[in-house]
């Protein structure tokens, strides 16, 4: 049974972090299984490193030349070479995330749309795995991704304010169902150069603070993340810098540091499990990037959170911890009031027990997800 796995990548973490929920959750429960990724999705080596299978595609001027020539490549010759046709594929897992957006203009809802197509008429099984949705305000997006929810198998907006904007576009269906993000069931690995290490804080920026926010907000990131660094050195705490993707948030870590006057470690971790294997180990997490912060809470590490969409404000209340929400302008007071609220002893020991607590619900939540998931395709 082949699988493909759409809108991952190995940059991203939290979508790498997505692609091994995906692997791990239905490799255990189809061990017959075999996962399919696209060539687009980083270099050969990382998928085979995974045991993935490689999807026979290319396009010119649009045209979609590899769904065509891949099946006259003899059977045998592309289970020798791991290769597989658009023809294979019986179910499509799609954890693109945030891509089907006004913010991130209609390309991805369009190409999605004629994907959907394809696979239609190839009987396959579509499921859009647990995504935030933004209102769709754009004619072409609107029509474009309509189409893919009406022809979807399962449509999992992630929270109350997706699934809104979904059933405004195309009413209340009963294959769209509010599901919470998945990598909460995903175990994390702690490095063994970071063991011992335990205990410590962790501050995770994000780039799209900079270049997905308003000017005036953009300007006020980095000074807000060295107000929190400077707070936190005021109480001992020495916190460290996780890179959770890319040169740009590697840019903003060496930036914050510059700017607070610290030689502060920066750590820079490629494999995602290890990076929620460090989070779990952490005091306390301020965090700009959505899957830091759900690793963070799944595994009840108190948390901050400043961002640049609804999701970071909606998975806060699923844990029942609004106001864990920090705005980039907040006063120097109110940012001192809420570091001291997930870093002074006695009321962490309470928050801790609130996360945990809604970790279990949140997990639960997503163990149905997969129930629907595995009904839908026949297991």
């Amino acid at each position: 049974m082949y699988i493909e796995i759409k809108g991952v990548d190995f940059v991203n973490k939290g979508a790498e972090l997505m692609m091994h929920a995906v692997l791990q959750r239905v490799g255990e429960k189809i061990p017959q299984a075999k996962f399919v990724l696209a060539p687009s999705v980083q270099s050969y080596e990382k998928r085979a490193r995974l045991g993935l299978y490689q999807k026979i595609w290319f396009s010119k001027f649009g045209i979609p030349l590899g769904m065509y020539f891949g099946k006259y490549i003899h059977k045998k010759l592309r289970e020798y070479y791991g290769l597989v046709c658009h023809e294979e594929i019986k179910i499509v897992l799609d954890a693109s995330g945030f891509s089907y957006t006004d913010q991130w203009g209609p390309e991805s809802s369009v190409l999605m749309a004629q994907a959907v197509k394809r696979w239609k008429n190839n009987n396959a099984k579509i499921i859009l795995l647990p995504q935030a949705m933004e209102p769709f305000t754009s004619k072409q997006i609107r029509h474009a991704f309509a189409q893919v929810v009406e022809k979807a198998d399962l449509v999992f907006p992630r929270d109350e304010i997706s699934y809104k904007h979904v059933t405004d576009l195309v009413g209340k269906q009963k294959h769209v169902i509010q599901a919470p993000d998945f990598t909460n069931l995903v175990k994390g690995a702690v490095p063994e150069e970071f063991k011992g290490n335990e205990g410590r804080f962790c501050i995770i920026p994000n780039y799209r603070m900079i270049d997905k926010t308003s000017s005036e907000e953009s300007g006020k990131y980095i000074p807000f993340l060295v107000n929190c660094v400077q707070h936190l050195l005021k109480q001992k705490i020495l916190p460290f810098i996780l890179v959770h993707e890319g040169e740009q948030d590697y840019w903003l870590a060496k930036e914050v540091c510059k700017q607070c006057g610290e030689e502060l470690e920066i750590v820079r971790e490629v494999n995602p499990l290890r990076i929620k294997g460090i989070i779990g180990t952490c005091r306390g997490v301020i965090s700009s990037r959505f899957h830091g912060l759900v690793s963070a809470l799944s595994q009840g590490v108190p948390a901050l959170a400043t961002g640049w969409s609804h999701k970071y404000e909606m998975l806060f209340a699923d844990y029942g911890f609004p106001e864990g929400c920090i705005p980039v302008d907040s006063s120097d007071s109110e940012i001192k009031k809420k570091i001291i609220q997930i870093t002074d002893e006695t009321k962490t020991i309470q928050l801790r027990q609130k996360l945990t607590k809604a970790a279990q619900i949140q997990k639960q939540r997503s163990e149905k997800m997969w129930t629907r998931v595995f009904k839908c395709i026949g297991i």
